[in-house]
């Protein structure tokens, strides 16, 4: 599928996605993760392998809602859409389990450090159902909080990626008004690369990613550029604003 007709004018912003592209790709135990989660429910009466089932499901009902609906939820919503209570204070298996696939990627830092010398402004969008001190808490951890110019998490929105109204307001949080001058980088090229360009953007795809089928959109994009790593962003969107 080629990309739609788009005015794209001189680069003012480069907005990126999270997981998959600032971190490194981890496959995930999504059984363990029904565990970790099942340890702040506070639903006594239900057999422990059944709250986990229900967690399972109740997680692939959710993310399948933003794949097909664009509907986005918060951990909150999973424990709703599985009918069992929980406990916030008692989701620390959760971020445990989580923690060590939230790591920045190395290459991160300079390559933010880069793009801000040049005079552009730098952000996230991601999809997620996690809570923003989460997510901000990763890029304190790693050092690269303070590089960005604006940061949207779903679990914020009604909506989620491909929906052109979430990578509007990305753009409103970096303070641009033009989506032709935006760039988005990503490793998905349906919510990634097919939403952003649709959202009137350049896209550049990170395909490090082995994205699982139940994952994969209705329609793929064709990038405007690949990054093999992220350092090779500065160049590209230095070749643009040429």
């Amino acid at each position: 599928m080629t990309a739609p007709e788009r005015a794209l004018g001189p680069v003012e912003a480069v907005i990126f996605d999270w997981g998959g592209t600032l971190t490194e790709w981890h496959d995930i135990d999504f059984h363990a993760e029904s565990l970790a989660l099942a340890q702040a429910v506070v639903t006594t009466h239900h057999d422990p392998t059944e709250v986990t089932a229900r967690l399972h499901r109740a997680g692939e009902a959710v993310w399948g809602r933003s794949r097909d609906h664009q509907q986005s939820a918060t951990v909150a919503d999973l424990f709703a859409e599985a009918g069992l209570d929980h406990d916030p204070a008692l989701l620390h298996a959760y971020y445990d389990f989580w923690e060590p696939h939230t790591l920045t990627d190395p290459e991160v830092a300079p390559m933010l450090a880069s793009l801000r010398e040049a005079g552009l402004r730098v952000g996230v969008l991601s999809n997620t159902i996690w809570p923003r001190e989460w997510h901000d808490g990763f890029f304190s951890r790693d050092g690269v909080l303070s590089l960005f110019d604006g940061l949207v998490y779903t679990s914020e929105l009604p909506w989620t990626k491909p929906s052109p109204r979430a990578f509007a307001a990305a753009r409103e949080a970096v303070g641009v008004r033009d989506p032709g001058r935006c760039v988005y980088v990503g490793d998905r090229l349906y919510d990634d690369i097919w939403g952003s360009q649709q959202a009137g953007m350049r896209a550049v795809h990170i395909p490090h990613s082995a994205i699982p089928a139940a994952q994969i959109g209705h329609s793929e994009g064709v990038p405007d550029a690949v990054a093999h790593r992220l350092s090779e962003v500065p160049d590209i969107v230095a070749n643009w604003r040429r």
